[in-house]
C-alpha cells in the first residue's frame, strides 16, 4: 500500500485499537458511515479521474473500523450482523458508489476469511489485522494436484479495490478426472504471487478499480482454499475457531448482497440530491420542478422502493440469523426466494434512477451534478453477474413449481 495509508492506518486507527474492549455500537458504525456522505459526495469526481479510491478514503474506512464489522473477534473484528454491514454499504452509496461497492466487495471478505482453516487467517491478519483482501469469484483458475496444495493459473477480471488489498480470493476448479465430481473452491493468493492488470476503463463504478488479476502456475496450499461445497451445507473449516453463529449462514447468501446493496444506498444519494434542488429547481418555461406531477411521482416511486427494498432485506437476514442461531440451516425453497430478492434490486433501481435523472432536466447533464454518475454507476452495478435477476427468478419459480434447484450459489 501507498505511504499516506500506512501512515493513517498507524495514526488514525490508534484510538480504535486501544479501545478493542469497546467494540462500538451498531448505530454509532453506521453514523460514522453517514457522516463521511458529504466528502465522499465531494471526493467522487477524483475517484472517477483516478479509476481508483483515493487512499485517503480507504484510510478513513479503516480509521473508522468499518473494515471490522464481520470480522472475528479473535483478530480484532466485531462479529456485528450482517445488517449493520449493509446499512453501512447503503449509507456510503449515498455519497458515492464506487466506495460502497469497494467497501462491500472487500469488508464482505473479513467474513469469508472465516471460513477458511485458521492458518490461512493467521497468514493474512497474523501480522496486521487491518490487512484487505480483494477478490474475483468468476470460475476461470484451474488448479492442479501437486504435494501439499495446488499450482493455480487463470486470469480473472472485475477485482474491485485491488489496488488497496494485500491478498485476493479467486474463482476456480481442482483439475479433475473425466467423471469426477466438480470441485470448485476460493483461492487465497497473496499480493506478492498476482499481477494487477489495469483494463478498468468504464461507463460507470469507475472509482472502483475494477481490474484483472493474473497469475501463473502459483503455488497454493490446501489450507487456502476453501470449498464452495462447504460454503453451501455451511460446514466449512473455519467453524473449529470461529463458532458464532454469524459464520453458519451459506454463503451465497451474503455475498450475493455484497454486490446488490450499494445500489439502494445510491438511489437514496441520487433521490436526497433531487429533492434538494427540486425544491427551488423552476426550469427554462418558469414551471416549478416541485409542482410537476411527474418529478412527484417519480420521488414517490423512488423513496417507496427504497423503504420496500430495505425491508426485505432486514426480513431476510433476521430469518437467516434466526437458522444459524439454532443451528440449522436454511431450507432451499427459502434460499432460492431470497437469492432473487437479493438480485433484482440493481434491476428495478436502474429504472428509478432514470425517472429521477429525466425529472432533474437540462441540469443533471452537467458533471458538477452528481445524477449522471449516479445513474452510471447504478446501471454497471446492475451488469454484474450476481445481479442477473432473470436467471434467479426461474430457478426460484422452478423449486415453486416442483422442479429440484439449478442454483448451488444459494
Amino acid at each position: 500500500m501507498g505511504s499516506l495509508l500506512r501512515k493513517a492506518n498507524t495514526m488514525q486507527t490508534v484510538e480504535i485499537k486501544q479501545q478493542a474492549s469497546e467494540i462500538p455500537g451498531s448505530e454509532e458504525l453506521i453514523n460514522r458511515a453517514k457522516a463521511m456522505i458529504p466528502v465522499l459526495r465531494k471526493r467522487a469526481a477524483l475517484g472517477d479521474e483516478r479509476r481508483s479510491l483515493p487512499e485517503e478514503t480507504i484510510a478513513e474506512l479503516q480509521a473508522a473500523g468499518l473494515f471490522r464489522i464481520l470480522q472475528p473477534k479473535r483478530y480484532g473484528g466485531y462479529e456485528m450482523s450482517p445488517k449493520v454491514f449493509y446499512e453501512v454499504v447503503m449509507a456510503l452509496a449515498e455519497g458515492d458508489m464506487s466506495v460502497g461497492w469497494v467497501y462491500s466487495v472487500v469488508a464482505v471478505h473479513a467474513w469469508q476469511m472465516a471460513l477458511f482453516d485458521d492458518r490461512a487467517a493467521q497468514e493474512v491478519w497474523g501480522k496486521d489485522d487491518s490487512t484487505l483482501v480483494s477478490s474475483s469469484y468468476m470460475p476461470s483458475g484451474r488448479g492442479k494436484r501437486v504435494e501439499g496444495g495446488f499450482l493455480f493459473s487463470g486470469r480473472w477480471g472485475y477485482s474491485s479495490g485491488c489496488d488497496h488489498c494485500e491478498w485476493v480470493f479467486l474463482g476456480g476448479f481442482v483439475e479433475q478426472p473425466e467423471g469426477q465430481p466438480i470441485d470448485a473452491r476460493t483461492w487465497l493468493i497473496p499480493r506478492q504471487d498476482y499481477e494487477i492488470v489495469d483494463t478498468w476503463h468504464t461507463a460507470g463504478l469507475k472509482g472502483t478499480g475494477s481490474k484483472d488479476i493474473v497469475i501463473k502456475d502459483v503455488f497454493v496450499p490446501e489450507h487456502r482454499t476453501h470449498k464452495m461445497i462447504d460454503g453451501f451445507t455451511c460446514n466449512s473449516p473455519g467453524h473449529q475457531w470461529n463458532t458464532s453463529p454469524l459464520y453458519r449462514m451459506p454463503f451465497g447468501q451474503v455475498f450475493s448482497r455484497a454486490v446488490s446493496t450499494a445500489a439502494i444506498g445510491a438511489l437514496r444519494g441520487m433521490l436526497d440530491c433531487f429533492m434538494e434542488t427540486a425544491k427551488v429547481r423552476v426550469n427554462v418555461v418558469g414551471a416549478k420542478t416541485s409542482e410537476d406531477s411527474f418529478a412527484q411521482l417519480a420521488v414517490a416511486e423512488a423513496a417507496n422502493a427504497i423503504d420496500e427494498l430495505t425491508l426485505v432485506l432486514r426480513r431476510n437476514f433476521d430469518a437467516l440469523e434466526g437458522y444459524a442461531g439454532r443451528g440449522e440451516v436454511p431450507p432451499i425453497e427459502e434460499r432460492v426466494k431470497y437469492r432473487f430478492q437479493a438480485s433484482f434490486p440493481p434491476e428495478r433501481i436502474s429504472h428509478l434512477a432514470s425517472r429521477l435523472f429525466k425529472a432533474a432536466g437540462g441540469a443533471a447533464v452537467y458533471t458538477n451534478n452528481p445524477y449522471g454518475r449516479f445513474l452510471a454507476d447504478i446501471n454497471v452495478g446492475r451488469q454484474h453477474a450476481a445481479n442477473q435477476f432473470q436467471m434467479f427468478g426461474a430457478n426460484w419459480a422452478k423449486v415453486q413449481l416442483g422442479q429440484p434447484s439449478q442454483d448451488f450459489f444459494l
